[in-house]
């Protein structure tokens, strides 16, 4: 699937064959009145790792936040266009917010724990919203599903904020867990960790993708390569203000985008000659 025109619709290819979990059409995204991403037009696969790349700018943030409708939250921040989520409009008046945010969690860039205990951190979420299983349970599972519970099992009273930035990271991804999501949002999640984080979390990501969809941010190519199944490459375009705006260019499967991508400014992009 290729998206050579950002203002016509492209054909799903072998996209149809997998369920859809996002489809987006003709999303635009402007803040205080400036269009800063552009019609964009993708279907994000069920159970897969989609990688969202490109320079600085150019709407990869932007478009991850409409996922769970993150940019509510920024002043003069307004989406236009359809965004479905498992068949439904998420930006219908009808949809409540804080509900889809527990379907599609958020990971952020730096790691952000709560400043209580690593039990706390798992549980305080579901206790919040009223879960009535057993919170040891569902406190161990999440982090046994964020691949940390060897390494915290015996200090589950210890603040968070008292683990090695990769610890705190996987922490996130468990508090996460913890609320039974169906999509993982993560906007650049190893930009602040180390090559040894780097690489559990990575690994932790193609584990995570048995259960979840995961949509990811990355300026690491080499990251987008390893983990992701399908990778967009997004840019910029001048406006008729001299202002950037951010464009969606192309969306194929990883392989493909990486080895003969389709537009002249992904290839650019991959070979190094910009960004």
């Amino acid at each position: 699937m290729t998206q050579n025109d950002n203002k016509s619709k492209p054909s799903n290819g072998t996209l149809t064959q997998a369920r859809t979990v996002f489809d987006v059409e003709g999303l635009k995204v402007y803040y205080s009145g400036f269009l800063a991403l552009l019609d964009v037009y993708i279907k994000i696969p069920e159970q897969q790792i989609v990688a969202f790349i490109g320079p600085s700018g150019c709407g990869k943030s932007t478009l991850l936040r409409c996922f769970n409708r993150m940019n509510d939250l920024i002043p003069g921040a307004k989406v236009e266009g359809r965004l479905n989520y498992r068949d439904r409009n998420i930006y219908d008046p009808k949809i409540n917010s804080v509900k889809l945010r527990r379907q599609v969690g958020m990971v952020f860039q730096r790691p952000n724990p709560f400043p209580k205990s690593i039990y706390e951190n798992i549980a305080f979420g579901p206790r919040s919203n009223g879960y009535k299983g057993n919170l040891d349970e569902l406190v161990e599972d999440s982090l046994r599903r964020a691949a940390i519970w060897d390494e915290v099992k015996d200090k589950l009273k210890g603040k968070g904020t008292a683990l090695s930035g990769g610890q705190q990271q996987r922490l996130c991804i468990a508090r996460a867990i913890a609320m039974k999501p169906d999509v993982l949002l993560m906007d650049e999640p190893c930009s602040a960790l180390d090559p040894i984080s780097t690489r559990q979390v990575e690994e932790l990501c193609l584990e995570l993708k048995q259960q979840y969809t995961i949509i990811m941010v990355t300026h690491n190519m080499q990251q987008a390569s390893r983990v992701a199944d399908w990778t967009a490459f997004f840019n910029t375009e001048i406006d008729e203000h001299g202002k950037r705006r951010g464009k969606l260019v192309e969306f194929n499967p990883t392989v493909q985008l990486f080895s003969s991508p389709n537009t002249r400014e992904a290839e650019e992009y991959i070979s190094g000659r910009f960004g």
